[in-house]
């Protein structure tokens, strides 16, 4: 085997193949066992009777869901793009060369970065809930976090640009804002794209901490269905699935986005080869 195919582990032999198998079939057989048992106790709970899925059919429930999932996606879509914009900013105060600068935004982003996004939201409400309402308090708590997270994530990528991209930015004449916004930035870009998105997930997934200060998301609409109509579990389970259904959506968007990029990429350096 090359060096350049070299793997983390052996390959299994005959044996080794033949155990991977016997546990893969095992593990198959206890997942179906669980399923089974899951299914088992919500029928014998009731949960699985007619009457507690037919309200779904209602067009009144329909309209709540899909309200309460516009309500999911505006805050989501809001908080991430001044999650991404405040990331940027704070990864580039971060690296600055100078003290005054690179000093208080480190303070300020390990201060967000380390506080619940559940407190950030409650603390924003409790101050400014009565004039804002309950859509603002949780994009700002959303956003103070995520965007220090990903501001992070952006500071690593752009350290991860080898060294070299900078000094041949710098020794064709480009300042050193134009360095990072034409050079170091869409290579950065490129490469923590997949982790961005895992955190935009992230961040869909805590916009139901709304649920707490009264904003009217997906799981308002859920917890108040469930409870009109006596189902609440089967009413989470929907709402879980549509949970689930939306980061699929988001997973794909990113997947093909990379995979874009990379076509992109190599179809301009295939072009650079060749001009060459």
């Amino acid at each position: 085997m090359s060096a350049s195919t070299q793997v983390l582990f052996d390959e299994p032999g005959p044996k080794g193949k033949r155990n991977n198998v016997i546990l893969s079939i095992v593990s198959g057989v206890l997942l179906l066992g669980i399923v089974a048992f899951v299914v088992w106790k919500f029928s014998a709970a009731g949960q699985l009777d007619a009457a507690k899925w037919e309200p779904f059919a209602y067009a009144t429930i329909q309209k709540a869901l899909f309200k309460g999932l516009l309500a999911t996606l505006k805050v989501a879509v809001v908080a991430s793009v001044l999650a991404l914009i405040l990331g940027v900013v704070f990864a580039l105060l971060r690296l600055s060369s100078k003290k005054w600068i690179s000093v208080p935004a480190t303070l300020v982003l390990e201060f967000f970065r380390g506080l619940p996004v559940l407190l950030l939201i409650f603390a924003t409400y409790l101050l400014f809930g009565k004039t804002i309402g309950s859509f603002w308090p949780v994009v700002i708590g959303l956003t103070l976090y995520n965007g220090m997270v990903i501001a992070e994530v952006v500071r690593a990528g752009i350290l991860a640009v080898p060294r070299g991209q900078r000094e041949a930015a710098q020794s064709i004449g480009l300042s050193d804002s134009q360095t990072m916004s034409l050079v170091l930035m869409p290579q950065a870009f490129r490469a923590m794209m997949p982790t961005l998105i895992a955190q935009i997930v992230v961040l869909l997934k805590d916009s139901a901490l709304g649920y707490m200060v009264t904003y009217q998301d997906l799981l308002h609409q859920v917890n108040i269905i469930g409870r009109q109509y006596g189902n609440l579990l089967p009413t989470f389970i929907v709402g879980a699935v549509i949970y689930i259904a939306i980061n699929l959506i988001v997973a794909g968007i990113a997947r093909w986005l990379e995979s874009r990029m990379q076509r992109k990429t190599a179809a301009t350096t295939g072009t650079s080869k060749g001009e060459d």
